[in-house]
């Protein structure tokens, strides 16, 4: 079994890697992508451990890290909710439900939103605003679908819709994310590999009545036409990510895991990250993890994020209900605060 899961395992990694040179191109382009709503972390212990667990992530918070963890976390169903204060007064929540079935896998919805609360509308006239406000919508709907190949290893895939509008211009879009877990590498009991590729779609361009205007023909003189805008086309912030980590159980009571990962970017520089997780009797946690920023000229001005800390509680009993806080440390802005509650059946 050992043998046949390694060569399965080997032949995925090969069809994923031959995406690699979508990925080309990181800290040359750094700014230049858009969808960047793709990027805000969701679920508190993700976030706590930098992001850097996935290897071996399970139940809704591996939609985000790694969907094939999707259906590893047992029981028939689960469902999230996350809420987090980001930058700039911009609020994030997150909410998610899985169902899993055992011999079809795991299916999984996801939405993510953001909320940046009410923005004065200005003109050239008033250009300190006309007393009427608007709230741009961002929202992601995602669908997501995890199964095991063998008892070592899990697949995933997400599908997520992509949805931007600010007042009367909208852009839409399709973003695809892929990724596999093996548990046992190496014969190694408890040691996990991962690798997934994220954000993988077609450009996305807006377009609506705001961006037409009043202009005179002169060849046709037709006098004043509405011509639109055509506003450019951006790539989605497209990543691949390699880890790897290590879970040591201690004894009957405790237990600890040790991850990190490599993230090679398309619009920003590449990112090291490390994290561990301490565990007692699966009911008190304490995890914290950091990320390094390679070949980044100044790490504050392009990293504005610093080290992440968290803890998580569960309530034992059938009803598998759970609380997990994260802080994630920032530059230049507040830090980010995220709570999420699990429940599961």
């Amino acid at each position: 079994m050992l043998k046949r899961s390694t060569h399965i395992l080997a032949a995925i990694v090969v069809l994923l890697v031959l995406f690699v040179d979508v990925f080309a191109g990181g800290g040359k382009r750094n700014g230049t992508g858009g969808a960047q709503e793709l990027l805000i972390p969701v679920g508190a212990r993700g976030l706590a451990l930098s992001g850097a667990y996935t290897s071996g992530i399970t139940g809704l918070d591996a939609i985000y890290y790694n969907p094939a963890g999707l259906g590893a976390a047992g029981g028939n169903a689960e469902a999230m909710f996350s809420y987090m204060n980001y930058i700039a007064d911009i609020n994030f929540t997150y909410a998610a439900a899985a169902f899993h079935m055992e011999d079809f896998g795991s299916i999984g919805i996801s939405v993510r939103s953001l909320d940046f609360g009410d923005i004065p509308y200005t003109t050239i006239e008033n250009p300190y605003g006309t007393g009427a406000t608007f709230s741009p919508t961002f929202v992601i709907f995602g669908v997501t679908y995890s199964n095991a190949l063998t008892d070592r290893i899990r697949v995933g895939l997400n599908v997520n819709l992509i949805t931007e509008e600010i007042e009367r211009v909208a852009a839409s879009g399709v973003a695809f994310d892929a990724g596999v877990q093996y548990n046992g590498l190496a014969g190694i009991e408890g040691l996990k590999f991962g690798l997934v590729l994220k954000n993988l779609g077609p450009k996305m361009q807006f377009s609506g009545p705001d961006l037409l205007r009043s202009a005179t023909d002169d060849e046709t003189l037709k006098g004043a036409q509405f011509r639109e805008i055509n506003a450019a086309a951006f790539e989605l912030p497209s990543q691949m990510e390699l880890g790897l980590a290590y879970e040591r159980r201690f004894s009957d009571l405790y237990s600890a895991t040790f991850s990190s990962s490599f993230q090679n970017n398309t619009f920003s520089n590449d990112e090291y990250k490390f994290a561990g997780e301490f565990v007692y009797d699966n009911m008190v946690f304490i995890r914290g993890g950091y990320t390094y920023v390679s070949e980044a000229a100044n790490v504050e001005e392009e990293s504005i994020f610093g080290p992440t800390f968290g803890v998580g509680f569960k309530v034992p009993g059938d009803l598998r209900l759970g609380v997990d806080y994260a802080f994630r440390s920032a530059t230049y802005f507040d830090a980010n605060h995220m709570v999420t509650l699990n429940v599961g059946f």
